[in-house]
């Protein structure tokens, strides 16, 4: 199988190296590793150079942090157009603040997604320009601007990790053609068991999003590519697959969206 959005970079070396060894014994052929900002996305290729084929990079800006500078986007933007097009294959994570806006709002706090959404039109041009798949985090409303957005770039090939949103957006997503992936929580959160039962399994990838922990039965381990081995057989269960289907058709799903 492969973890279709992981943070690799974001965990301790000792423990990112001990899991890429485990990889081949647990049946997970590759991990597409999504970036935060400039650094992470260097260090993000320092894995990819070091286990090639395995770690597939994605460069992006995470929204989910404060806007960069004006100096920092630009090197962030041309160091990205700088790489070799074989080098990575998507443009990731890029999205919108659903979260941040949330809890800004909670304190009482005024919160401007214009800037955001310039961010991300940016980013989706980039993307546009060189022919790369996205990699998004647009939940709930903010899918629909981020819907708009593709549109407007003419991106048929966009990701939304993770997806949770109202039933405007499934349906448009679905009718575009968008990808979604589950998590773990596809365990134990019912609206995500609902949006897969509804999602067609032939537009469904499965991730992790490691390091982020999870509940239930993962409550209190770390955060591990092979996770997306229950999250497939959660997902098949839904569908009348059994694992070893819902694994095929899962990983079928990534190689196509990913061109792997």
């Amino acid at each position: 199988m492969i973890d279709a959005h992981i943070h690799l970079e974001q965990y301790d070396s000792e423990v990112s190296e001990q899991m890429l060894r485990e990889l081949p014994s647990l049946g997970i052929e590759a991990l597409i590793a999504v970036s935060m900002n400039l650094d992470s996305c260097i260090r993000t290729q320092k894995l990819a150079t070091t286990y090639p084929r395995v770690v597939r990079s994605a460069y992006g800006f995470h929204p989910e942090q404060p806007l960069p500078q004006e100096t920092e986007l630009s090197n962030l933007l041309e160091w990205i157009e700088g790489q070799p097009r074989e080098d990575f294959i998507a443009v990731g994570e890029i999205g919108l603040p659903y979260y941040s806006r949330a809890e800004a709002l909670e304190r009482g706090e005024a919160f401007d997604m214009e800037p955001y959404i310039q961010l991300l039109d940016q980013l989706l041009e980039l993307a546009a320009r060189l022919d790369k798949p996205v990699v998004l985090h647009a939940v709930y409303e903010d899918a629909l601007i981020a819907c708009d957005l593709l549109v407007k770039h003419n991106i048929q090939r966009a990701h939304f990790h993770w997806f949770k949103g109202p039933e405007e957006a499934i349906a448009r997503m679905i009718k575009n053609g968008y990808y979604i992936s589950f998590t773990p929580d596809i365990l134990y959160e019912t609206e995500i068991q609902e949006l897969a039962r509804r999602y067609p399994p032939e537009l469904v990838m499965a991730e992790t999003d490691g390091p982020w922990p999870f509940e239930g039965s993962f409550a209190g381990k770390i955060t591990h590519p092979s996770m997306i081995r229950d999250v497939a057989a959660a997902w098949g269960a839904l569908h009348d697959y059994n694992p070893g289907q819902a694994e095929e058709i899962l990983t079928a799903n990534t190689k196509r969206f990913y061109s792997l």
